[in-house]
């Protein structure tokens, strides 16, 4: 039997909520902590001024390898999307955007958004950020359910929705939830006082979990996700 630990962590553009300040070498800390060795990062510049890359920066503490995922230019300029490190070769990744609503129904602030797809070490990875208004989450799981692949693959990311969210219930019919193995009532966000649990890892077959948790670390304004898979792999 092998293991494999992941981590999902929306790093809010490497801002550490303490300081005010990007502090890479606080969220390299938080994963070298946590043991994971293949991280999903939700909200990352790729190549803002003023930051450069994010992923190579924070993949050059690790002795990692990287790859940023564009889901948009922030003020037209600026990518930004997600990101995964991994501890082992990235064989593949590619980028697969969610399609913007055409009429927004929803009262909440609209962002384009897409889905990173990765093949590690034999694992397809998937990261995504769902959007905060009904339509976008209604357009992100129709992208993401034919990416599910039935041995091998992981889906995570902050899917800005709580537990009961009926947009959920089409991924939990094909993957594993990892919510199962965490404590009753742990949540993700915000950091300092967590109300609520929106970060999500989900598994396929092939997968058993060992053990999940969301770690009390305050340095972006969500917490860390880790689960510890083990299988045949």
């Amino acid at each position: 039997m092998s293991t494999l630990r992941v981590m999902s962590y929306n790093v809010l553009h490497f801002e550490n909520v303490r300081t005010q300040r990007i502090d890479y070498d606080a969220f390299a800390a938080v994963i070298r902590e946590s043991g994971a060795d293949i991280v999903g990062l939700n909200e990352v510049y790729g190549g803002c001024a003023g930051c450069g890359e994010q992923a190579e920066k924070l993949a050059k503490r690790l002795g990692w390898q990287w790859y940023f995922s564009e889901a948009f230019l922030d003020d037209g300029t600026e990518p930004f999307g997600n990101a995964v490190v991994s501890r082992f070769p990235i064989e593949h990744a590619e980028t697969i955007p969610i399609p913007y609503p055409e009429v927004r129904s929803g009262t909440e602030y609209y962002e384009p958004r897409a889905v990173l797809r990765a093949r590690i070490a034999g694992h397809t990875v998937l990261v995504t950020h769902f959007g905060l208004n009904p339509d976008e989450q209604d357009n992100a799981l129709q992208t993401v359910l034919p990416l599910l692949e039935a041995d091998r693959c992981i889906l995570m990311g902050d899917f800005n929705v709580t537990p009961d969210n009926a947009v959920l219930s089409p991924i939990r019919s094909r993957m594993q939830d990892v919510d199962a193995f965490l404590p009753a009532g742990t949540m993700s966000f915000p950091s300092d006082c967590p109300r609520k649990k929106i970060d999500y890892i989900f598994t396929s077959s092939g997968y058993t979990v060992t053990s999940a948790g969301i770690p009390a670390v305050v340095v972006s304004d969500h917490r860390p996700y880790v689960a510890e898979l083990s299988g045949e792999f």
